[in-house]
């Protein structure tokens, strides 16, 4: 939805605004679905460049928020209840525009919701010169309940790891966050024509998937505490793509029965994985949280695209199917003030 002309006569200055930008994340894994010790849903999360939110507020004779195209719909209602619960929460009722210039795809694996909320509540409190953290910030909207990768990753970028949350609710802690080796690149596999499990749906299919046995869940904490991490942490890139295709491997078969019986929400995609890892057995395979996006992550930019080009020429490349190439990102969110004595940080 764009603004009518005499909602564009309310503006002030356009020039006066602030911008904030909130890169994309990939959901590694849960560490822990069924809580065996107490903490249900420790994650292993990496941010990503290529895939980000872009939200921009300025003043305005009354509040408005607008976005670009028809399906902005779902997105613009999403900010409108973000801005009131950010008022409430702050007191601030001064009337403000708020642009949506980009999106996350929703229900994609990208962590979407988070993404957004987040970076319209940072343009607020910065707005206003509220000294309010992330965290806190996330708790305002509802954010960061289950998983802390979207919350940290708006802070701080890289490889992360969060213990869950408590257990009377207390927000997930970040146990590690490490730099992703810079030449190492991601091939992200996008599906179009489907979307991920949310919501009520979502909440549905965990309550009714069954434990998942302490053993396994040894498994996985051990995979990324003695391979995913070491291995980015040294930049040795084997035992890191091992670990995380080992987790991933877990995962889906546990999370099977709410993807319809399989480990890859999208068949396009899973035939993609299906042949990567035929043909590319040092990749680290997996889908992003319900998916439908998967990923192989792959040591170099050669190795990524001489496989995306391996992809195409197999015709495993389904037509819903996007195949994009994409960095590891180290930092998190950034803001520019735009306006008089502002800066970019």
């Amino acid at each position: 939805m764009s603004p009518s002309n005499a909602e564009e006569a309310m503006l002030a200055d356009d020039s006066a605004t602030v911008t904030v930008h909130a890169p994309g994340r990939l959901h590694l894994g849960f560490l822990d679905p069924s809580g065996s010790l107490g903490r249900r849903f420790g994650s292993l999360g990496l941010v990503i460049n290529g895939f980000e939110t872009e939200v921009e507020l300025g003043e305005s004779s009354a509040t408005q928020v607008s976005a670009n195209g028809p399906e902005a719909q779902a997105d613009i209602e999403r900010a409108e209840a973000d801005l009131l619960l950010l008022q409430r929460h702050s007191g601030r009722h001064e009337p403000l525009h708020l642009r949506l210039n980009k999106v996350l795809p929703a229900h994609a694996g990208f962590g979407s919701g988070t993404q957004l909320a987040l970076a319209i509540a940072r343009a607020f409190a910065h707005w206003h010169g509220l000294d309010v953290s992330t965290a806190r910030l996330a708790q305002w909207l509802g954010r960061g309940q289950r998983s802390g990768i979207g919350v940290a990753g708006f802070d701080l970028g890289g490889l992360i790891v969060d213990g869950g949350p408590g257990a009377h609710g207390e927000p997930p802690l970040v146990l590690s966050r490490i730099a992703l080796p810079a030449e190492w690149r991601v091939l992200v596999v996008l599906d179009g024509a489907q979307q991920g499990l949310s919501g009520a749906a979502e909440r549905q299919a965990i309550r009714t998937l069954p434990p998942m046995p302490q053993a396994q869940a040894a498994d996985i904490c051990h995979q990324a505490l003695m391979r995913v991490l070491p291995g980015a942490a040294s930049a040795e890139f084997a035992p890191f793509a091992a670990g995380v295709t080992h987790i991933q491997r877990l995962l889906g078969a546990h999370f099977a029965p709410g993807q319809g019986g399989h480990a890859f929400t999208s068949a396009a995609v899973g035939r993609v994985m299906d042949w990567i890892g035929l043909h590319e057995p040092l990749a680290a395979l997996g889908q992003s949280s319900w998916g439908p996006t998967g990923f192989a992550i792959l040591p170099s930019l050669a190795r990524a695209e001489a496989l995306a080009a391996a992809l195409h020429v197999a015709g495993v490349v389904g037509p819903s199917l996007t195949l994009r190439i994409v960095s590891g990102r180290n930092t998190g969110a950034t803001l520019v003030d735009r306006r008089p004595g502002g800066s970019a940080r």
